[in-house]
C-alpha cells in the first residue's frame, strides 16, 4: 500500500516485520491463509490482488510442474461458435494471453493472427511489437498497462511457464514501457469493460467486451466484442463485415471496381 512502510504493514498484519520482510523477499515460508488474510486487508488488496497473493504464497503442493509449451487445444465446437458470430469480433485467449483461435471480425478488427507463427499469436506480442497496434488504440497506454497487468496474474497462476518467462524476458528487454510497467507488479483480470479503437477502415469505434471464462479450462476464455445498438460504432461494424466480405486482391485488400 502506497504510503506505508514495512513496519507499519507487519503491525497492521500482526506478524513480526522480520517475518514480513522474509515473505516479502519470496522466502519459502508455511505462511498460514490468516496470516495472508490479514495482510489482504493490511495492504487492502481487491479481490483479484488478494488471489494474486495466496497464489504466490501458497502454490500448488508437490514438484513444480512445468507448463506444456504446445498450443492449447481449443474444442471443435468452440470454434463453431467463433465462426457462428459472424458479426462481431471474437476470440479464445490461453494462458499468457495467446491468442488460440479467432473469427474473421477479430482478424478485421485487431489483425491477422492465424497468419501469424504460433509463437507470435499472442495479444501482449501484437500490444507491443505490432506498430499498428499502437494507433488502433486510442488509449494505447491505458490498455497495454491492463494487458501487462492480466500477464502478470497469470504469473501468478502459473509461475514456471517457460514460454511465460521467455516473453516477459523478451519484452523487458525490447520495451521500455513494458519493463517499467512489469515491475510496478500490478495485477488485473479482464471480466468487462470497453475499448476505443481508431480503425483504418472503418474508423473510430467504441467496442464492449465481455469475457468468460470456459467453464471446461479455467486457462481458456472467450472475449467477445460489441457495440450499443444504433451507435455510429455498431454501423462501424457493419462497414467492417461487408469489407471482409468483398473479394480481395493477393495483398488482402478490397479488389478495385
Amino acid at each position: 500500500m502506497p504510503g506505508l512502510r514495512r513496519e507499519e504493514i507487519a503491525q497492521l498484519a500482526g506478524v513480526s516485520v522480520d517475518y514480513y520482510v522474509r515473505l516479502e523477499r519470496g522466502r519459502r515460508l508455511n505462511v498460514s491463509e490468516t496470516v495472508l488474510d490479514a495482510i489482504s486487508r493490511a495492504l487492502r488488496l481487491d479481490p483479484v490482488e488478494r488471489t494474486h497473493l495466496f497464489q504466490l504464497a501458497k502454490p500448488a503442493a508437490g514438484r513444480p510442474r512445468r507448463t506444456a509449451t504446445r498450443p492449447q487445444p481449443v474444442r471443435p465446437g468452440l470454434r463453431d461458435l467463433l465462426r457462428i458470430l459472424d458479426h462481431t469480433p471474437a476470440l479464445v485467449l490461453g494462458r499468457r494471453l495467446d491468442v488460440l483461435a479467432s473469427n474473421q471480425m477479430a482478424r478485421a478488427l485487431l489483425t491477422d493472427f492465424d497468419a501469424l507463427p504460433h509463437r507470435e499469436r499472442n495479444l501482449v506480442r501484437f500490444m507491443f511489437c505490432d506498430e499498428n497496434a499502437r494507433s488502433l488504440y486510442t488509449h494505447w497506454d491505458t490498455h497495454a498497462q491492463d494487458i501487462v497487468s492480466s500477464l502478470r496474474r497469470d504469473a501468478g497462476r502459473h509461475p514456471h511457464d517457460p514460454l511465460l518467462a521467455e516473453l516477459v524476458g523478451e519484452l523487458s528487454i525490447t520495451d521500455e514501457d513494458f519493463r517499467r510497467w512489469w515491475a510496478d507488479q500490478n495485477v488485473y483480470r479482464h471480466t468487462h469493460g470497453s475499448k476505443h479503437f481508431h480503425h483504418p477502415i472503418v474508423g473510430p469505434l467504441t467496442l464492449n467486451y465481455e469475457s468468460l471464462t470456459l467453464p471446461a479450462d479455467p486457462d481458456q476464455r472467450l472475449s467477445v466484442y460489441t457495440a450499443e445498438a444504433g451507435s455510429s460504432s455498431e454501423e462501424a461494424l457493419r462497414l467492417l463485415a461487408a469489407w471482409i466480405r468483398q473479394p480481395e486482391t493477393s495483398h488482402g485488400r478490397p479488389a478495385d471496381h
